[in-house]
This record gives C-alpha cells, sequence and structure tokens, in this order.
C-alpha cells in the first residue's frame, strides 16, 4: 500500500476542493490580472527612460528585452500616477488568487514520476519556472513598496529581468492549458486528474464558498490599499499601504514624501542663501546661480502630481518656479532646440542622485525648476532650495536639492 503521508502520494492531499473546475476559474483570472500587470509594469519601465545611458539606465544588458522603449510622454500630467498605481495595487490584489492557485496545484509539484515523457518534462520545468518566476516577482515587489531591500543587488533589473523569465513561462503555461481550462468551466465536471484526491476529505466549504473567500481577500486588499492613489477621505482607508494614510504635518507643504533630507544626507548649512548655488552648463559654457539671482528670472506655476514607484502618489500641487527650457537658453539651448539636462542633487544617500530627462520634458511648459509649492516656500524635506518638477515623471527623477543641471547629449 502506498504511504499515504508522504507529499508525493496522492492520498496525501485529501481537500475536496481541488479540482480543475477551481483551478481553471482561478487561472482564467490570473491570465487577465497577470497580463495587465505585465504591460503597466513594463510601461512603469519606459517611465524611467531607461534609455538615457548611463544615468538612468538600471538594466544595462537588457538588449531586446528593451525593444519597446519610448520617449516618455508628459501628457496627461497623472499618466504615471494612473499606470503605476494600477500596476501596484492590482499587484497586491492578485496576491490571494496566486496563493489559491498555486495551493490548487500543489499536488503536480510533488507528482510522481517527474516525467512521464520529454513533453512532459518540458512542461514541468516550465512549472517551476512559472512558481518560481511568480513568488519571486510578487515578493520583491512587494518588497520594494515596503522599502524592504533585503534581497541582494538592485530592484530594478531584479524584477524587470525577473518578469520577463516569469511571463514567457506564464505564456507557455496558458497555451498549454487554455483548451482545457476552457473546457472544464464549460462542462463543469471533473476529470481525474492528480488534483482530485482519490480519499477526499469531509467539504467544509463549497468551491464557490472558497472562490467567496478568494474574492473577499482581494477585496480587502483593494480597500485598505487603493486609497494612496486618491485624494481626499479615500486616502485615509489604506491602512496597510505605506505613505497610505499619513501626512507629513499640515500646511501647504503637508504633502507625502518618500525620503527625508536627513535620510538623504542633506547637510541645511549647505542649502542656505549664503552657500547654494546652483551650476548650469551647456553650449555656451557654465553659469552659477544664487536663489535669489534665479528668483530674478520669469517664474512660471504648474498643478501637477508626484506619483512614486512604490503606487502611491499625491493630488495636484502648484509649484512655482523657472521652466526648464528657460535654464536651457540661458546656456545656449534656445526654446524648441532644449536637449536632454542631467540633474545631480546635493544628496549623498540612496539612489537616483543623479536624475537624467528627456529633450521633451525639458520642453513642456509645466517642467519646473520649482522654488514654491502651495504659494509657499519648499521645506527641506521637500527639496529646498529647488526641485524638480515634471509632469508625468516617475518621483525619483523629480530631483531634490538640486545642485547642477548640465543640458546636453547624455
Amino acid at each position: 500500500m502506498r504511504d499515504h503521508k508522504l507529499p508525493t502520494s496522492p492520498g496525501f492531499w485529501r481537500s475536496p476542493l481541488r479540482g480543475p473546475w477551481f483551478t481553471s476559474v482561478l487561472g482564467l483570472v490570473l491570465l487577465v490580472g497577470i497580463t495587465a500587470l505585465f504591460v503597466t509594469g513594463l510601461v512603469s519601465y519606459a517611465a524611467y527612460n531607461p534609455d538615457l545611458s548611463p544615468v538612468n539606465d538600471k538594466t544595462p544588458d537588457k538588449g531586446l528585452l528593451g525593444f519597446y522603449l519610448f520617449s516618455w510622454p508628459t501628457n496627461p500630467s497623472w499618466l504615471y500616477r494612473l499606470t503605476q498605481g494600477v500596476h501596484v495595487t492590482l499587484g497586491l490584489v492578485l496576491v490571494p488568487v496566486l496563493l489559491a492557485k498555486l495551493w490548487s496545484v500543489i499536488p503536480k509539484l510533488f507528482a510522481l514520476p517527474p516525467a512521464r515523457s520529454l513533453a512532459h518534462a518540458l512542461e514541468r520545468i516550465s512549472l517551476l519556472l512559472l512558481v518560481g518566476g511568480a513568488l519571486f516577482e510578487f515578493i520583491t515587489g512587494i518588497l520594494n513598496i515596503q522599502l524592504d531591500y533585503v534581497f541582494p543587488g538592485s530592484f530594478y533589473p531584479l524584477h524587470f529581468y525577473g518578469a520577463w523569465v516569469f511571463f514567457a513561462a506564464f505564456v507557455a503555461h496558458a497555451v498549454l492549458k487554455m483548451p482545457l481550462a476552457l473546457r472544464n468551466l464549460r462542462h463543469l465536471r471533473e476529470e481525474r486528474t492528480e488534483l482530485v484526491s482519490p480519499d477526499p476529505a469531509e467539504p467544509t466549504v463549497s468551491r464557490r464558498g472558497a472562490l467567496g473567500l478568494v474574492g473577499g481577500g482581494s477585496l480587502l486588499l483593494f480597500v485598505t490599499t487603493a486609497g494612496r492613489n486618491f485624494d481626499g477621505p479615500l486616502r485615509e482607508t489604506a491602512v496597510l499601504a505605506p505613505h497610505g494614510g499619513s501626512e507629513p504635518g499640515t500646511g501647504p507643504n503637508g504633502f507625502q514624501i518618500n525620503k527625508t533630507a536627513s535620510v538623504a544626507g542633506i547637510h541645511p548649512a549647505e542649502t542656505s542663501e549664503d552657500a547654494w548655488r546652483l551650476v548650469v552648463t551647456g553650449r555656451t559654457g557654465t553659469v552659477r546661480l544664487s536663489r535669489a539671482e534665479l528668483l530674478q528670472l520669469p517664474l512660471h506655476s504648474a498643478a501637477l502630481p508626484i506619483a512614486c514607484v512604490e503606487g502611491w502618489s499625491t493630488s495636484d500641487q502648484w509649484w512655482r518656479g523657472v521652466r526648464l527650457r528657460d535654464l536651457a537658453a540661458l546656456v545656449g539651448h534656445e526654446g524648441a532646440q532644449a536637449p536632454d539636462v542631467l540633474v545631480e542633487s546635493l544628496q549623498r544617500h540612496g539612489s537616483f542622485r543623479k536624475a537624467a530627462l528627456r529633450a521633451n520634458q525639458v520642453r513642456d511648459p509645466r517642467s519646473l525648476l520649482a522654488f514654491y509649492v502651495n504659494g509657499e516656500p519648499l521645506t527641506l524635506d521637500h527639496g529646498h532650495p529647488a526641485r524638480i518638477i515634471v509632469p508625468a515623471a516617475p518621483g525619483v527623477l523629480n530631483t531634490k536639492w538640486v545642485a547642477r543641471m548640465t543640458f546636453g547629449d547624455l
């Protein structure tokens, strides 16, 4: 008699919930959700303008995997707020579905023999890549939004390459299993497979009840995280999301920040009126400007949000400062000829101490070197004495504590 105490035995897995119909429903939900997750992830990667090497390029060996990249647009101004908000919120909402799906197919991972044929062996290998890739992508993504960088290496290349491996395995698995999944759903019958226990235990909940439980878990995660992408009272509902319900103080500067001045290694003395100078370099040379001199230039205002890769965003804030294209004109790049720019910060700690912006971002009239927000000077945590604000750009490209700007070929 086969030992039912071992997970390699079909009798070990006795839940009556497992079966092709239950697994097929979860699989179809993941087919739609993970496809949307992959697309919004690629869009998020494109928003960093990673072809601006070597500054923004966090995946220098991407090769053909970067085939779709394009200059990230500045319209609409809330574009990144939408795409990244969907990406992060959807990733969290799918967690219960993914866990239920993995639970439903776990007997297949222990089935013996490991390979009955070459085709079966290839299927098992793709299944390992699928499961491993899913766990890797979801875990690194959740750690990133929690700002817990416990994994080795940089999040960007790890998540980028992992996404391609996972999605390739996911597509292969979907192509192989889609006809069977549709047949299971259409006929509502349980075929005798390794998913169906030969000796099921007494049911304590129906399969539809179990699906309701999974759906309820996803709904709970949506309700407790999605609010960080909205304004007003809805933001207070994001109790499980970092930056979701808390504001750093009140008043004109009382909106979210990702990194305080102390964490970034900013010394208040170096941002004083006497010490700070902005160095601007371009075709005709270099100029050094004090804050007082910059405030003598034409000032403009723009209502723009900040949206971060962790999925949180702010409402539109009113920024006031000098247009980036006007700073380009000071060093020989007039109007429509304004090129890409490299922005360097006083920041000492953390990533993106340097960030590059494309020419279309520099030329947009709403792109500013801002000194004021909501009618008041920037606080130190918000980037005093000057910070970049660009429509639709990821938050890390809106560099704070700007020290140097270099216009021209990067």
